[in-house]
């Protein structure tokens, strides 16, 4: 799903759907659709692997060309070992620091990474499943903002006072981070399970 057609969805949320007199404009939506996007993104990242080539006798590994990132996952080095070898490491900007294990000399160094999601008018990485969850975050953004602007217009949805429009946004954030909440402790879960089982102990975490 694209962001326009993302966008009309959040407009029948809002019931802001008759083009003569749009309550918001389509750049305001989709500023608050793609503030949804991010928020989502900080909770269930976009799962990314990348090869990058190690410097001999070095543990600093560049990872600048990692655009987007939200976080790093684990780290295999050396890469293709079963058990996989997944040894501790500090990120300092755009600095991946092997903590322990072997010293670079290097070969190929394996990173599992999260990614921002894209969303365009090309599509979207959002999962089909969370688009509505992104609607719901993006609603409450919308409606938030336009109680605390104090916009008092007429309204035929049945939301009529800035009061009125701040607490259905409150409520509706309050779904959308109480699920991005639920779904991340989920997702670090898997997360952890998915890297023990690839060599890591519990004692060594």
């Amino acid at each position: 799903m694209n962001i326009t057609e993302m966008r009309t969805l959040l407009r029948r949320d809002l019931r802001d759907t008759d083009p003569a007199g749009y309550r918001w404009a389509d750049e305001e939506l989709d500023r608050h659709l793609l503030r949804a996007a991010r928020e989502l993104s900080g909770y269930l990242p976009l799962a990314q692997t990348a090869e990058l080539t190690t410097s001999a006798g070095s543990r600093e590994v560049d990872i600048a060309s990692l655009t987007d990132r939200v976080c790093i996952e684990a780290v295999e080095y050396p890469a293709g070992l079963s058990p996989a070898s997944l040894p501790g490491f500090q990120v300092r900007g755009d600095t991946l620091l092997l903590m322990d294990g072997e010293v670079p000399d290097g070969s190929i160094c394996r990173v599992y990474w999260g990614k921002l999601h894209a969303l365009d008018t090309s599509g979207s990485t959002i999962p089909s499943r969370l688009s509505d969850l992104v609607i719901a975050g993006a609603a409450g953004y919308a409606a938030a903002a336009q109680g605390a602007g104090a916009i008092n217009r007429v309204n035929t949805g049945g939301i009529q006072t800035p009061r009125d429009w701040a607490e259905w946004g409150e409520k509706r954030l309050a779904f959308f981070y109480r699920e991005l909440r639920r779904l991340g402790g989920k997702n670090r879960v898997r997360v952890r399970r998915l890297y023990l089982e690839a060599g890591r102990t519990e004692d060594t975490e």
